[in-house]
């Protein structure tokens, strides 16, 4: 395996119902998650990944992970307008938190979320 230097290697989104949460960000994102169970009870449904970039996974398992609105914050990508990803949050469950915002020109723009696990999640867009 090729050592790569990025800041964040995988992130995990805890979840209390794997089924709801790759519901939630499967229709939100219009992505395909790809759900993995281990004998351990954990569970993990990872969002696709183009080769070289960085991923994540929804994480269920009893004992180790609990939904949270506090704490580190993730910004899951959601181009080409964060919009779009933004008017899907409600209708399929989410609150929003935070609206469409620009950070600056270069940065592009950011909204706040609340996943149906009670997880808050920033979206980016250019």
């Amino acid at each position: 395996m090729k050592e790569i230097n990025n800041a964040i290697n995988w992130f995990d989104i805890p979840v209390t119902d794997m089924n709801r949460a790759m519901n939630f960000y499967g229709s939100i994102l219009d992505v395909e998650l790809q759900l993995m169970e281990f004998p351990n009870g954990l569970k993990i449904a990872s969002f696709p990944v183009e080769e070289g970039g960085i991923s994540g996974a929804l994480a269920y398992h009893p004992e180790h992970y609990i939904p949270s609105k506090i704490g580190s914050l993730i910004y899951l990508n959601a181009n080409p307008d964060l919009q779009l990803v933004l008017d899907k949050v409600e209708p399929n469950g989410g609150k929003v938190l935070m609206p469409k915002s620009l950070i600056s020109e270069h940065w592009g723009n950011m909204a706040l979320i609340e996943d149906t696990e009670g997880n808050r999640v920033a979206l980016h867009s250019a």
